[in-house]
C-alpha cells in the first residue's frame, strides 16, 4: 500500500470515529455537538493542506526519478517558498547539473577517441568479449584490403589474412614485428581494457614498411658509395700501370711477352668488369625519380617481349599474352617500367628449366598487371627475403634485380607481389594505384 493512501485511510477513519463521538454529544448537549462538528471540519481542512504539502515533495520526487531514469537530465524545478522542499529542489538541481556536466564530457571524450581511432595512420583492431572483431577503422582496413561490412562480428583466428595468424597468437602486452610477401613490415601489438568489468583486447597495427626500406636504402647506400669510391680510386690507376706494362712489354720479344701479354689483358678486362659491377650498384642509389606520364602497358609489355624473346627461345620458353583489348593506360616512367618489366621477366625466364611458359595477364578494371611463369617457383623461406637488398636465390646472382623492381615499385606508389600460388605457377603481380 502506497504512503499516500495510508494516510488518506488514517484521516478518514479517524474523522468518521470523531463525528461517531459527536453525535453521542448531541442528544446530551446541542452546543458542544456544534463546537465539535466545526472543529471535525477546521481538522478536515488542515488535514488536507497537510496532505498536499507532504505529498507534493514526493510527486516531484518522482517526477525527477522519471527524469533520470530517461536519461534527460535537462529538467530542474522551481522553488516553492517552502524551505524543505526548496532544499530538496537545490540538492536535485545540482545532482542534476552534474550529470549533465558529466554526460556531455563522456560524450566529447567518446566522440574524441571516435574521431582518433578513425583517423588514426595506426591500423586498430577492437575486440569484443569473445575476441570476435567488433570494430576496425580505416586503415586496418586498407592493410586488410576487406570492407567494413565483411568484418563485424568475425572471429579473430578465422579470418585468411595471414597478419590474423599472428595476431591470433598474440598474447596481451606482446609486441611482436612480422614481415610477409617480401617487403611488407608491419609491427603488431595487443593490449586490453575493462569495459563495464570485463577485459576486452584490441590490436595495434603499424606499417613499417616505409621506414624500414629507407633505413635499408640509406645503409646500402653508404655502403655502395664507399665500394664504388675505393674501387674507381683502386681500377684507374692499376690499368694505367697495366697500359705502361703492355707498351714497355712491346720492346720484347718471344713467347714469355706472349702469355704476358695475354695476362695483362685479362686483367685489364678484370678490372673493366668490376668498375661495370660498381656502376650497376651506383646506378641503383642514384635512381632518379619518376618521370610519370600517360603510358599504355601493353606496348610496354609487347615491347619487353620481343626484347626478351632470344633470351626466352635459347630455353625454349613461349610467351602467352592475355591482354585486355584497346590500350590500358598508366602514369609512370617509361624508361624505368620498362627495366621492371625486363627485369621481371628475365627472372621468369631463368627460373624454367626447358620448355616453359610466360603468361601477361592484365586487368584493367583491378589495374593489375600479372606476370606468372611456370618455373620452380619460390619456397616461404625465400619469399620473406626475395626483395631484400643483395639477397639472390642463384648461385652466381647479386640480389640488384629485385631490389631496383622494388625502388622503382615503391617510388611510382604501385602495390606489387611475388608468390608461388599452385605448383609450377609463380606469379608477380602489380597493382597500379
Amino acid at each position: 500500500m502506497k504512503l499516500r493512501t495510508k494516510y488518506i485511510l488514517f484521516v478518514v477513519i479517524l474523522h468518521l470515529v470523531a463525528l461517531v463521538l459527536s453525535y453521542f454529544i448531541f442528544n446530551d448537549n446541542k452546543i458542544w455537538f456544534i463546537v465539535s462538528e466545526v472543529f471535525i471540519i477546521i481538522s478536515m481542512v488542515i488535514a488536507w493542506q497537510l496532505y498536499r504539502q507532504l505529498i507534493q515533495p514526493l510527486k516531484t520526487l518522482m517526477q525527477g526519478v522519471e527524469a533520470i531514469k530517461d536519461r534527460d537530465f535537462n529538467v530542474k524545478f522551481l522553488s516553492t517558498g517552502k524551505h524543505e522542499m526548496d532544499q530538496l529542489i537545490e540538492v536535485y538541481n545540482q545532482m542534476m547539473d552534474e550529470l549533465r556536466t558529466e554526460r556531455t564530457r563522456q560524450e566529447q571524450q567518446h566522440f574524441f577517441l571516435e574521431k582518433l581511432i578513425f583517423t588514426s595512420p595506426t591500423g586498430i583492431v577492437i575486440l569484443d568479449y569473445d575476441d570476435n572483431i567488433q570494430q576496425i577503422n580505416p586503415r586496418a582496413l586498407q592493410i586488410f584490403g576487406i570492407g567494413a561490412d565483411q568484418v563485424p562480428g568475425y572471429p579473430v583466428d578465422k579470418h585468411p589474412h595471414p597478419l590474423f595468424e599472428h595476431i591470433k597468437r598474440l598474447r596481451s602486452g606482446e609486441t611482436t614485428a612480422v614481415k610477409f610477401d617480401g617487403i611488407s613490415t608491419y609491427m603488431l601489438q595487443k593490449s586490453h581494457f575493462i569495459d563495464r568489468g570485463f577485459s576486452r583486447h584490441f590490436i595495434m597495427i603499424e606499417d613499417l614498411t616505409a621506414e624500414i626500406l629507407a633505413a635499408e636504402k640509406n645503409v646500402y647506400g653508404k655502403v655502395i658509395r664507399m665500394m664504388a669510391h675505393e674501387v674507381n680510386n683502386t681500377v684507374g690507376p692499376v690499368n694505367s700501370i697495366l697500359q705502361s706494362a703492355l707498351k714497355t712489354g712491346q720492346l720484347w720479344e718471344g713467347h714469355r711477352f706472349n702469355n704476358l701479354k695475354d695476362a695483362l689483358h685479362v686483367a685489364m678486362e678484370r678490372n673493366q668488369n668490376l668498375n661495370l659491377f660498381m656502376r650497376n650498384f651506383a646506378d641503383l642509389v642514384k635512381l632518379p625519380k619518376a618521370n610519370k606520364r600517360a603510358v599504355d602497358l601493353h606496348h610496354l609489355v609487347n615491347s619487353v617481349s620481343q626484347l626478351m624473346g632470344i633470351k626466352a627461345k635459347e630455353k625454349e620458353v613461349e610467351f602467352e599474352f592475355y591482354l585486355t583489348k584497346g590500350t590500358f593506360n598508366i602514369m609512370a616512367d617509361e624508361q624505368q617500367m620498362e627495366q621492371v618489366l625486363i627485369n621481371i621477366v628475365k627472372n621468369a625466364i631463368e627460373a624454367n628449366d626447358l620448355k616453359g611458359t610466360i603468361k601477361f595477364t592484365t586487368t584493367p578494371d583491378k589495374k593489375s598487371l600479372v606476370i606468372s611463369d611456370t618455373g620452380t617457383g619460390v619456397s616461404a623461406e625465400q619469399s620473406t627475403n626475395l626483395f631484400s637488398p643483395f639477397y639472390s636465390t642463384k648461385k652466381d646472382g647479386q640480389g640488384i634485380g629485385l631490389m631496383l623492381v622494388r625502388e622503382i615499385l615503391v617510388n611510382h606508389g604501385f602495390e606489387f607481389s611475388l608468390k608461388t600460388v599452385a605448383e609450377r605457377q609463380t606469379e608477380f603481380t602489380i597493382v597500379f594505384n
